[in-house]
């Protein structure tokens, strides 16, 4: 077999200049691939700002909280701007959110944006903040607490249903739609109302910076448009994120220019159980009456 010397020469060259071609592609591709991630946030962890929506009810929820652990501690996050549009929930989860944020605005400013609605336990929620931001039309306020039960004893009589509970003292388990509300029971049910009232209008005034007799003439329960929450001294400013950003960018000398990344909590996937167990009581009853505990919400609807 023989063999030309040039033929092997042009070959030679020839592989030399693919594997150049395919070192150089490779090198492209990789350099592409990390200043894409850089960009994302992927690759390195560097400065920015985070956004947190809560939306809907507001309930307890543990991974919301270890989320808002993790940003209190996380040194590369500068600040927080905390998207709500809900109409409040239970007493406890919109405390339990003052309570993560306040962590939070302990190393890092602190902002939250209205959306449409921030009423009742989302407005609790709403005043940890070192500022409060709505659009003239965001409906807020609702500040107040509710407890709802219903009697359907006599709707049972007609039934010639009979209830009978047997408990260990006459306040135990009661408001009860089984049985009338005695006055005494209405009385002990109207302290904790009165007491968790008392709670809310008081970080109110410690942290909207108004005196009691202020929020008490604001406290009966109705709401208020972004305007006149305003005038009220219950929120700082009309506008969205951009004007946000530019109040961080102007009091805290965090830049337009850092880039944002969503937060979005990790939820723990229901149970086949649970899940039906919720369908069914969805089915059967309204969705207010499905909150447990004490309740802070705006429901016109019902």
């Amino acid at each position: 077999m023989s063999f030309d010397p040039d033929a092997l020469i042009a070959r030679r060259r020839y592989r030399r200049k693919l594997r150049w071609w395919q070192l150089a592609t490779f090198v492209s591709l990789a350099a592409a691939i990390i200043i894409g991630l850089g960009a994302a946030g992927l690759l390195y962890q560097g400065e920015k700002i985070a956004r947190l929506r809560i939306t809907g009810v507001i309930i307890e929820d543990s991974s919301r909280d270890a989320l808002l652990a993790q940003v209190a501690k996380d040194s590369s996050i500068r600040a927080l701007i905390v998207h709500l549009d809900s109409p409040g929930g239970t007493v406890v989860g919109g405390e339990d959110i003052y309570r993560s944020l306040l962590v939070v605005g302990k190393n890092k400013p602190v902002v939250v944006i209205m959306g449409t609605v921030a009423a009742s336990a989302a407005y609790m929620s709403a005043v940890a903040a070192e500022r409060i931001f709505a659009r003239e039309s965001t409906i807020t306020g609702s500040i107040g607490v509710l407890f709802q039960t219903v009697d359907v004893t006599n709707l049972l009589n007609k039934l010639g249903v009979i209830p009978e509970s047997l408990k260990s003292g006459p306040l135990k388990a009661v408001p009860s739609p089984i049985e009338p509300l005695t006055d005494k029971a209405r009385m002990a049910t109207q302290s904790l109302i009165d007491d968790l009232f008392a709670f809310f209008v008081d970080i109110i005034v410690e942290r909207r910076d108004l005196d009691r007799s202020e929020v008490l003439s604001l406290a009966d329960g109705r709401v208020y448009t972004g305007r006149q929450a305003l005038e009220n001294g219950l929120i700082d400013e009309i506008g969205n994120e951009l004007k946000a950003r530019i109040w961080l960018e102007e009091n805290k000398n965090i830049s337009l220019k850092l880039p944002i990344t969503t937060l979005k909590p990790v939820k723990d996937s229901l149970r086949i159980s649970e899940l039906i167990s919720r369908i069914t009581r969805k089915s059967l009853t309204t969705n207010a009456l499905l909150l447990d505990g004490l309740l802070s919400v705006w429901h016109p609807d019902i």
